[in-house]
């Protein structure tokens, strides 16, 4: 098949969306990279695969982080989102098109879907007990409160679904629940809700499970989930809230997991628009397109789940697979975006080579739903050893007997040591189909040590410079099979290969073209990695969730007198609190501890001030700061100073 032939796949594919609230982190490019790599093999196989993602921008999160930096929401996703397309051009991603949710596109088929949904009969409206923080005189979404997992008792487990269990539930179902914003105990409070009837669609997620490309651990786990009583789907939210209003309804908005999936869509009908093609041929139920998600374990169970059921509902085509990954892991420790650590992406690139980062992710990564461990000494070593010393070394060794002969190759090959390279290709195309890149780099590392074992035993430069030619030349052909094979995972090292052989053959169906240019100066495509040092400022532990003394001592803690405690009309958690804090004057602040203490009892009480604590607007009048409590399963407690305090001391 030359390079003329006709495509003879036609694929769409995906991968999950990156929230737009902060900067990416290496797990993110664990899943790109993954993603990027099928996507080059596809269209280096002569299939014509297309690729697509956009920023996750709907919800509380984004909104609250905007409120916190004092900007609109638009502003910080806009912001995000050039910081999110730089991150990925450093790691050579090359999507199609990068788009956003917070868009025309996505408005146009979040609606769509909904409508088409609803005239199916598969939306209905109930009234719902809703957790509500009065602190904040908001409804929580459920990324905004903590509890413990009903499913299987662990706790400090955020929003509907666990992380320890995998499980997902009713928020509402979440026990010891708490608010992550004001870490006050939210009260329940009445709501009307839209839900899509999921179990409606169990015969057409039965099919979905049975008929489409996913890993049976994957499988089992969504026919376990399917068989667990399957709930309705809550898709509303309450103001405020970032994102959709829900057409026809008042203050109702599309929850972020419905509209977020559907930015699929919008990202593709977006690229379609500018290049002026037809949406339907490439996501409709007729299109020829198979469509392949790439995700993370974590939400596996919207995309086995709600969205094939949303997407049958308004009568779209399925995805015929859905690829899941595991974790990333650095050194045998946990990373978290949803705790704000990790190694950032973009940090990480000043200090290491991007294109070996790639490299190692895919000489770890297999078609299995296993966490990767990104161990640094193994990291260095492995580039070092695979990279540098095999396959770079063929062409570093070979380039010097070229260049006596002007740079011009020899025509003359031996083609037996070729042959051995060529006859791997299938192996190669299917491990690669497969996903097992792992496998992938074992078996070129393999083809290029017999490479360099062939120059040590032809010792060129033990021969006649003709000879030393004949054998160069055949290992240097043998480095641009190599460099085909490997041009998926680093892209960016075999394009600089490519033109330092001066050859157009990168094609899986150009192996067996032998090179008939002039080669160009060879200088180093890679250097040695030195140990691995990453600033303390670019990674935070999850366990130990340390702050810096600067960041301590940012915090003004003063003493305070409380001088009046009262009731706050309409509020059951909520005690008035007025201050005394010596030369700062008089603070009113309002507290969630009435069901520990009667007003009274509070009148002259020494307490901990947060004196530096941003004003908060609540509906009963403006907090002034914050007192420090502990709290336990037995009650709260406000945390006093010693005796002989007096108001407006600073705590030290």
């Amino acid at each position: 098949m030359d390079s003329t032939t006709k495509k003879t796949r036609k694929i769409i594919v995906t991968q999950a969306l990156p929230y737009a609230n902060a900067s990416l982190h290496l797990g993110h490019i664990l899943e790109a990279v993954q993603t990027d790599i099928w996507v080059r093999f596809q269209n280096i196989n002569q299939n014509e695969c297309l690729f697509f993602c956009a920023d996750d921008t709907h919800g509380t999160p984004v909104m609250l982080k905007a409120k916190e930096l004092g900007i609109q929401p638009e502003e910080l996703i806009k912001n995000v989102q050039l910081d999110h397309i730089d991150t990925y051009d450093l790691y050579d991603i090359k999507f199609t098109n990068f788009h956003s949710t917070h868009s025309d596109e996505n408005k146009k088929y979040s609606e769509q879907i909904y409508l088409k949904a609803k005239d199916n009969g598969y939306i209905s409206r109930k009234t719902i007990n809703q957790l509500f923080d009065e602190s904040e005189s908001m409804f929580l979404s459920d990324r905004f409160i903590k509890g413990t997992c009903p499913k299987c008792g662990a706790e400090d487990q955020y929003g509907d679904n666990c992380s320890v269990c995998g499980a997902t539930y009713d928020v509402s179902d979440i026990k010891n629940p708490m608010s992550a914003i004001s870490n006050t105990k939210p009260i329940k409070k009445e709501s009307e809700h839209l839900f899509f009837d999921l179990p409606k669609q169990i015969d057409i997620l039965k099919d979905f499970l049975k008929n489409s490309d996913l890993q049976k651990p994957i499988t089992n786990k969504l026919n376990e989930w399917l068989n667990d009583d399957l709930q309705q789907w809550d898709i509303s939210r309450d103001a405020p809230y970032f994102g959709f209003e829900i057409p026809g309804e008042n203050q109702k908005y599309f929850y972020v997991w419905l509209d977020a999936p559907i930015g699929y869509l919008a990202s593709i009908d977006n690229w379609a628009s500018k290049n002026n093609l037809d949406m339907n041929n490439l996501w409709s139920e007729k299109s020829e397109y198979e469509i392949y998600h790439f995700i993370g374990k974590d939400i596996a169970y919207f995309h086995g789940l709600f969205w094939p059921a949303l997407l049958s509902a308004a009568n779209f085509k399925l995805p015929k697979g859905v690829y899941v990954h595991g974790f990333l892991t650095v050194n045998g420790e946990k990373m978290s975006k949803s705790k704000g650590t990790g190694i950032m992406a973009k940090e990480f690139a000043d200090i290491c080579d991007p294109e070996t980062l790639r490299y190692y992710f895919a000489a770890k990564l297999n078609d299995k739903v296993e966490d990767i461990d990104l161990n640094f000494e193994d990291y260095v070593q492995r580039v070092n050893s695979d990279l540098v010393g095999k396959y770079l070394n063929i062409a570093s060794r070979c380039s010097s007997f070229i260049k006596k002969n002007d740079n011009n190759l020899s025509t003359d090959i031996d083609q037996t040591i070729l042959n051995t390279l060529t006859s791997r290709k299938g192996e190669i195309l299917g491990f690669y189909e497969s996903r097992n890149y792992s496998k992938v780099v074992r078996l070129i590392m393999e083809l290029a040590d017999q490479v360099n074992k062939y120059i040590n035993d032809k010792t060129p430069w033990k021969k006649d410079i003709d000879e030393a030619v004949i054998i160069s030349s055949t290992a240097l052909n043998a480095f641009n099979i190599l460099s085909i094979y490997l041009s998926p995972i680093i892209p960016n090292i075999t394009k600089n290969a490519f033109n330092f052989l001066n050859s157009d053959n990168f094609l899986f169906s150009d192996i067996d073209k032998i090179l008939l240019n002039k080669i160009n100066k060879y200088d180093p495509l890679l250097n040695r990695m030195e140990p691995i040092k990453i600033p303390k400022e670019n990674i935070m532990n999850d366990e130990n969730n340390y702050i810096n003394i600067n960041q301590f001592t940012d915090i003004d803690l003063r003493v305070a007198k409380i001088i009046e405690a009262s009731h706050v009309e309409g509020a059951d958690k909520l005690l008035q609190l007025k201050l005394d804090v010596g030369d700062l004057g008089e603070r009113q602040v309002f507290a969630g501890i009435k069901s520990a203490y009667n007003p009274d009892e509070l009148n002259n009480k020494l307490v901990i001030l947060v004196s530096n604590l941003e004003p908060r607007k609540m509906k009963f009048g403006v907090s002034e700061g914050m007192v420090l409590a502990s709290s336990d399963d037995k009650g709260i407690y406000l945390i006093s100073p010693d005796t002989g305090a007096t108001p407006g001391l600073r705590v030290k």
